[in-house]
């Protein structure tokens, strides 16, 4: 098959392997699966840590705690995670974020204090936060353009599979041997990615053309000729050369602010639809409904449809769009949570809700399903195609970090939300942001499907394309 340029899609010519840059975003996608593991590990060890006869009993409140002070450190984590990359490589970045994953898990399997499970998920927070503009970065930049999409679909993928693994072991391990396994899907992150090539893109801006060459070569096998590759890589750092602008420069520019409207928009209400609440506390939420599955059983279920959801959604994507499918998502979505309300509504008044044992299951199966398809990963892909390469980088910091302080603010609150409000009044206002999100995207939310970047310019400019331009972006 014939390879192309990593930048533009120009094509090359010459003949191009893919297993290594299969093998080194799975590598790198292992550090994803720590990302999930840790994201979901509250939601089986919660209810542990609140029973009676816990070996370190804690609060409603302080359990609330110890989700939300994950997506604080992730805040922190995010932001000089840009920096860091830029200066030390992507490689030498992602293997330096195994020191706070790490640091982490061996705090839980020691403490007998909830303080240090305060310090221990900031820990691992600031890890998950700059993984995920890390991991993108590196996978996007190893990838050529015939694979880019494939690979780029792993990192939810591999997230989902790290929030299962969480439900199953959970499920089945006690509190110390847990801690331990997730620790060691660090330990195979390190192991396998350590002998993976360095960005290619980022070896060019170091101006490392040797080192960029064999890197590529390990990426495309011996017989690719990289010259034109690495051609294209040196014009566009040329071309780019210190137009780094601020967020605030964006904001004065109309298209940057139409862009930065949607792009951040999607990301707020990705968050704000409570699907991280629904994950860290799955079980508790089975629990509280009273349905006839087992908690732990149900919630397994649920990250199981979540994990194949997003392997479907990687090859529906693009032949679908990203606008129909975020409206798509995002009204089914609100209609499951209406219908979760609906249970709770009923079970807290006191009515015989021994007929609708199945609806919690049934809602928050459709609840992922729809998330999955859509709200899930397409605001990632949003972050990538509605800014143009000299300002990606600010934008996705923003991005990346007004999504975790949503995830913060979102699962710190909702315990309060579900004791003052009710269950059901809870899951209804999450229904009515949900439905604001179908709106939003069907106003604000310009379509990028099979678009070049000049095509999606003239979009947010408001001009009407009647032909599609064919040069790359």
């Amino acid at each position: 098959m014939e390879g192309t340029g990593m930048i533009n899609g120009v094509a090359v010519r010459q003949e191009s392997r893919k297993l290594w840059q299969y093998l080194a975003s799975i590598s790198a996608c292992m550090l994803v699966v720590g990302v999930g593991s840790a994201l979901a590990w509250t939601s089986p060890v919660l209810p542990q840590l609140y029973a009676k006869d816990s070996w370190l009993p804690i609060t409603k409140d302080q359990g609330s705690w110890v989700s939300s002070l994950l997506a604080l450190g992730a805040i922190g984590g995010a932001y000089p995670s840009g920096t860091m990359a830029d200066k030390m490589g992507r490689k030498k970045s992602l293997l330096l974020l195994s020191v706070p994953f790490l640091l982490s898990w061996g705090i839980i399997i020691v403490t007998t204090d909830v303080k240090l499970l305060y310090i221990a998920r900031f820990l691992v927070g600031m890890g998950v936060g700059a993984g995920c503009v890390l991991g993108p970065t590196y996978i996007s930049e190893i990838a050529e353009v015939s694979t880019r999409g494939t690979l780029g679909a792993l990192f939810q993928l591999f997230l989902t599979v790290g929030i299962f693994l969480a439900f199953i072991l959970g499920s089945v391990l006690n509190y110390t041997t847990f801690a331990i396994v997730c620790a060691g899907i660090i330990v195979l992150f390190l192991g396998t990615f350590y002998w993976m090539p360095e960005s290619p893109v980022w070896l060019v801006g170091q101006r490392r053309k040797q080192d960029a060459t064999v890197a590529l070569a390990a990426l495309r096998g011996k017989d690719y000729d990289p010259k034109e590759e690495l051609n294209e890589m040196q014009k566009a750092l040329d071309e780019s050369s210190g137009k780094k602008p601020s967020i605030s420069e964006m904001a004065k520019d109309p298209v940057s602010k139409k862009a930065m409207m949607a792009s951040f928009g999607m990301m707020f209400f990705q968050q704000a639809s409570g699907v991280n609440a629904v994950i860290f506390y799955t079980v508790m939420i089975f629990e509280a409904s009273g349905s006839s599955m087992p908690p732990e059983v149900a919630s397994i279920v649920v990250a199981l449809v979540q994990l194949i959801m997003s392997g479907v959604a990687a090859l529906i994507v693009d032949r679908a769009g990203r606008k129909p499918l975020l409206m798509l998502s995002t009204g089914v979505m609100s209609a499951s949570l209406i219908a979760l309300g609906y249970y709770f509504k009923q079970k807290d008044s006191g009515s015989d809700v021994s007929s609708l044992g199945w609806l919690p299951l049934t809602s928050l199966i459709v609840f992922m399903v729809a998330f999955s398809i859509g709200l899930g990963p397409v605001p990632w892909m949003l972050m990538g195609e509605l800014f143009p390469s000299e300002t990606k980088a600010v934008a996705s910091s923003v991005a990346v970090m007004l999504n975790w302080m949503m995830v913060f603010i979102v699962t710190k609150t909702f315990p309060t939300m579900n004791t003052e409000l009710g269950t059901d009044m809870t899951f209804w206002i999450f229904a009515v942001i949900m439905a604001g999100a179908t709106a939003f995207t069907h106003l604000l939310v310009p379509e990028t499907k099979g678009k070049t970047y000049q095509q999606i310019y003239k979009e947010l400019q408001g001009d009407v394309l009647e032909q599609p331009i064919k040069s790359p972006a």
